[in-house]
């Protein structure tokens, strides 16, 4: 039985209409590729409050967790990755890295220059079609 991992994952706009985008850390899956911010679902967590929890553990800052725009399920060979993506905007605080990972402000269009797993591709397409 392959690993399934729920993910809950951020998308998170600034008046420029650029999405928040940060960078995994070395050592862990995918290291060094880019994501929206977000994490791993708890047992008995359900989704947007993951992302709740995560995006507070990652960047300090409190966030309100709109529409849900799209899930996709990913294969890899070791493990599948069920991923969530929410609309969310800052509620209070000030955007920090706490996990001193790198992160960026991206116009849509430009989120095809960066590094991203394959989970995440037909999303970037669909937000740089749509121009978010």
């Amino acid at each position: 039985m392959p690993l399934i991992i729920e993910v809950a994952a951020a998308l998170v706009r600034d008046e420029a209409g650029r999405y928040l985008i940060t960078q995994r850390r070395s050592g862990s899956h995918l290291a060094g590729l880019w994501e929206f911010p977000g994490g791993k679902r708890e047992v008995g967590e359900s989704p947007e409050a993951a992302l709740r929890r995560e995006l507070i553990e990652e960047l300090s800052a409190t966030f309100t967790v709109g529409e849900k725009l799209d899930t996709v399920t990913w294969e890899y060979p070791d493990r599948t990755v069920i991923l969530h993506f929410y609309r969310c905007t800052l509620e209070s605080g000030t955007i920090e890295p706490r996990e001193s990972q790198t992160m960026a402000w991206v116009a849509p269009e430009r989120l095809n220059e960066f590094a991203f797993p394959p989970a995440d591709r037909e999303l970037i397409a669909r937000l740089a079609r749509t121009g978010g």
